[in-house]
């Protein structure tokens, strides 16, 4: 008489072992997955022997193929670096301008560029080159020097005022705490703070437009639209560095904070320098 024990709910008999009351069916996988788990085992044996595969003391297997995925990094990147080369001796060849105009040349210019802005700009300006406080919003359409894309390229070139650069964009505001009364600077700041929004006392602004004219209207213009040979700024359009409230205002006029921005070209190289200017160009405010 067979010993076989067969589970009354499943019909199917059990393999024989107990625990705690509970046995276990004798429901073996099916041949397929155990002859498809055989073959995964052969093809791990035979792919540790083709490939770099087993641990070794300083090293490991290299594998009977010699495969290396050092080298084929090394390649693809040699082969990036070659197909990169015709645009680079491009770049080279042709101004900004002939770049921006290029579709093909433009595009790259862009990507290259936006690589070394994030290296090189985001610091001060921003990864978003949204700028910050002191630091300029490179998306907008203000520009002191000129935001066409080889006026960009001069800039990023030489600097502002930059000591170690002869070239150099240069432009300084006088602490004219130095040169006019308290009372001339408190009516002269609400008369800028007047062009572009609303001023605490508007019985300031008709003196302080004398002031204004007195003593601004060389470098910032009769109508306060500023002046790119200067780097003067607009006083009308509400884009300030340093702040727009009459306080503000107040503390430039009497005592002006002045910005210093590197001379790339030494560091990056003309064609980085051309590579930068076409993207922040292109960023949306470029003119």
């Amino acid at each position: 008489m067979s010993s076989e024990h067969i589970d009354e709910m499943s019909g199917v008999s059990t393999t024989g072992h107990e625990w705690d009351g509970i046995r276990e069916l004798n429901n073996p996988l099916p041949r397929w997955w155990i002859w498809t788990f055989y073959v995964t085992i052969v093809w791990a044996i035979g792919y540790t022997i083709a490939y770099p595969a087993w641990p070794m003391l300083f090293s490991a297997t290299t594998g009977v193929l010699g495969y290396s995925s050092r080298n084929e990094v090394t390649n693809e990147l040699t082969a990036a670096e070659v197909a990169k080369g015709k645009y680079v001796a491009a770049l080279e060849a042709k101004s900004v301008s002939e770049i921006a105009a290029d579709d093909a040349l433009r595009e790259f210019a862009v990507a290259a560029g936006g690589a070394a802005f994030k290296v090189n700009c985001v610091q001060c300006h921003g990864s978003g080159a949204q700028g910050s406080k002191s630091f300029p919003n490179l998306n907008d359409d203000d520009w002191l020097w000129g935001g066409k894309a080889d006026q960009i390229q001069q800039t990023i070139t030489h600097g502002i005022r930059f000591a170690s650069d002869p070239d150099t964009r240069m432009s300084e505001m006088p602490a004219f705490g130095d040169i006019i009364t308290p009372e001339q600077i408190t009516q002269v700041s609400a008369y800028v703070a007047s062009l572009s929004g609303k001023v605490q006392d508007a019985s300031l602004i008709e003196p302080g437009a004398k002031v204004f004219a007195e003593n601004c209207v060389a470098c910032h213009g009769d109508k306060a639209k500023g002046n790119r040979e200067f780097g003067a700024p607009d006083l009308t359009d509400a884009i300030w560095l340093y702040g727009s409230s009459e306080a503000a205002i107040a503390a430039q006029v009497r005592s002006p904070k002045h910005g210093v921005m590197p001379a790339w070209i030494g560091r990056l190289g003309e064609t980085k320098v051309k590579e930068l200017a076409v993207y922040v160009h292109s960023l949306g405010g470029g003119e």
